[in-house]
């Protein structure tokens, strides 16, 4: 999955468990690490992609904060749920 692009959308992000959004938020910051190294000695091509690795980590933010407040569903609660609910039939 390549960070900063269309791949990385709510969607996408709201499938992911919580390991794997932890995975892709460490793996971000590691990239805005990298990039703002390159811009700070001028080896930065794509200025651009400063600011859509930031909006990236916000939409992981976010939809972490999301399903600690209990706005959003967890996926892997959600599965369980489903599970128990077909045992019980």
């Amino acid at each position: 999955m390549a960070i900063g692009t269309k791949d990385l959308n709510v969607e996408s992000l709201d499938g992911m468990d919580n390991a794997r959004l932890l995975e892709a938020l460490k793996s971000s910051k590691e990239e805005l690490f990298n990039l703002r190294f390159q811009a700070a000695t001028g080896q930065l091509d794509n200025a651009s992609r400063l600011k859509s690795v930031k909006r990236d980590i916000a939409r992981i933010y976010t939809i972490l904060r999301e399903r600690e407040l209990g706005i959003r569903g967890d996926v892997a609660a959600e599965a369980q749920t489903e599970k128990n609910e077909e045992a019980a039939k």
